[in-house]
């Protein structure tokens, strides 16, 4: 099974959340089901806005092409 998300952006969220310093050891033991939840929640509203955005951008494109 692939990653679903990089290290990265695990970090970016984190620290985006408040708890990054949780985290900058790589150990993620000490992170609270609660805290990976609103990692989760994040991600998904983070996805959803970048599709939401670029459907516009491509709904523009496709309006102007006509």
């Amino acid at each position: 099974m692939g990653k679903v998300m990089s290290e990265e952006t695990k970090y970016k969220l984190a620290h985006d959340l408040g708890f990054g310093e949780k985290v900058e050891d790589h150990d993620w033991s000490d992170v609270t089901t609660g805290e990976v939840g609103s990692m989760v929640r994040e991600a998904i509203k983070r996805g959803e806005q970048a599709i939401a955005e670029e459907a516009k951008v491509n709904g523009a494109v496709h309006q102007n092409a006509k």
